[in-house]
């Protein structure tokens, strides 16, 4: 993934973001005005574009700003 340019849609960064604020689901859908299984699938497809393994690392890519 060093060189691996990451394509997030505009939704999913606005996931990521609540993510790497550490925002749960719950808080991230009422932020972004979408139900509660939309945020999980946006943060599934976060996970698998990024090939983190958890939120935390996830996260720690949103910081790094490498998403």
């Amino acid at each position: 993934m060093a060189n691996r340019m990451i394509r997030l849609s505009t939704r999913e960064s606005q996931v990521l973001a609540g993510i790497a604020r550490g925002l749960p689901n719950r808080e991230i859908a009422a932020e972004l005005g979408i139900a509660l299984k939309t945020v999980k699938v946006h943060v599934c497809r976060v996970l698998d574009k990024t090939g983190s393994r958890n939120r935390t690392q996830a996260a720690v890519l949103a910081v790094q700003g490498k998403q």
